[in-house]
C-alpha cells in the first residue's frame, strides 16, 4: 500500500463539475493499493498518517501531528502510485490490485483513518474521474510504501 501525503491549506475533490470534497488545514492522501495489501497494511499506514508529525508548532517547527492539530482530511484512490516504468514507456499497472480487491481494502483504510483520526474524513469516488486541486502547504509531500517501512 502506498500514500503520497500532502500537506495541504485547501483541498477539494470535483467529479463531474461537482465537489464531493472540501478540507481547509489538512492532508490530502493519494492512496494506492496493490494485491498483497492487507488489514495489517492499514492499521500501521493509518496510524503512520495521523500521527506523523509534518505540521508547524508555535516556533514554526514541524512538530505536531494531524491528530494533534485537529487538522481534515481527504483520501482519494490513484492505482497509478504502483506503475511499473523499467521497461519501455508506457507505465504497467500489474502491481496495482482489481477492483474487487482494492474496493474493500480501500473502504477498510477509510474506517480505520477515520477511527484514528477521531473524526469523519473525506473521500474522492474510486474509479472515477476527479478533478484534484489542492494548495500545498510547505510545499510538503511525503510518500510511504507499507511495504518498505523503513
Amino acid at each position: 500500500m502506498r500514500v503520497v501525503i500532502q500537506r495541504v491549506s485547501e483541498a477539494s475533490v470535483v467529479i463531474k463539475q461537482k465537489s464531493v470534497a472540501k478540507i481547509n488545514t489538512g492532508l490530502l492522501i493519494l492512496l494506492g493499493i496493490e494485491a498483497a495489501d492487507n488489514l495489517e497494511d492499514i492499521q500501521w499506514l493509518t496510524s503512520k498518517i495521523v500521527n506523523l508529525r509534518i505540521f508547524p508548532d508555535e516556533m514554526n517547527v514541524m512538530n505536531l501531528s494531524l491528530k494533534e492539530t485537529h487538522g481534515d482530511a481527504i483520501v482519494v484512490s490513484q492505482f497509478t502510485l504502483h506503475a511499473a516504468t523499467k521497461k519501455g514507456n508506457r507505465p504497467s499497472y500489474i502491481k496495482a490490485a482489481r477492483p474487487e480487491i482494492a474496493i474493500p481494502l480501500y473502504e477498510q483504510f477509510i474506517e480505520y483513518l477515520t477511527k484514528d483520526l477521531g473524526k469523519p474524513i473525506q473521500t474522492g469516488q474510486f474509479g472515477a474521474d476527479m478533478k484534484i486541486h489542492l494548495i500545498n502547504d510547505g510545499p510538503v509531500t511525503i510518500l510511504i510504501d507499507s511495504k518498505n517501512k523503513e
